[in-house]
């Protein structure tokens, strides 16, 4: 792993995991147990990033006329708090009303479409995870998700917003 504190993080929960779920078990099992969380845990944090990367993906699908294609459309977007330094107010007033857009546009979706994109985007929920809180299967939260971000860059170039 090429972040440091990923891997700690990663190591330090599947170190929990092995405590909390096995931790009456022999001694002897716990080395290969441990091993098999932790490769498990290191997939599903590349898998995270790889749909995070895919949806960032698709949202700059939506800024085809930008003048550097390197930059990050998100990047865009980052807290108001960050960013008001470097902004004049009227470039605080246009970000302002592309969020508001986007609220919109995802309150527009779907119940579960809106419920799987706001878990694994916003509160980063992992497919496992968000497949526990919405009650079906892991499939069925992808499905969601992908429909969900191509419904809101579709919405969002209709509406003539170029991120």
């Amino acid at each position: 792993m090429r972040q440091h504190e990923a891997a700690l993080d990663i190591v330090q929960d599947a170190m929990l995991k092995l405590a909390e779920k096995y931790g009456a078990r022999p001694a002897g099992e716990l080395p290969l147990i441990f091993q098999r969380i932790l490769q498990n845990a290191i997939r599903d944090h590349f898998r995270r990033n790889k749909v995070r990367s895919l949806w960032t993906t698709l949202f700059s699908s939506l800024a085809a006329g930008r003048d550097d294609p390197g930059e990050d459309v998100l990047d865009t977007l980052e807290s108001a708090d960050a960013s008001r330094h470097a902004e004049n107010p009227a470039e605080q007033r246009s970000r302002a009303q592309i969020l508001e857009i986007i609220e919109e546009e995802i309150a527009k979706l779907p119940a579960r479409q809106r419920e799987a994109f706001l878990l694994r985007y916003w509160e980063e929920f992992d497919v496992a995870e968000t497949a526990a809180a919405m009650g079906c299967s892991q499939g069925s939260v992808k499905t969601h998700c992908s429909r969900a971000t191509h419904a809101l860059a579709a919405a969002l170039r209709a509406r003539g917003i170029t991120l």
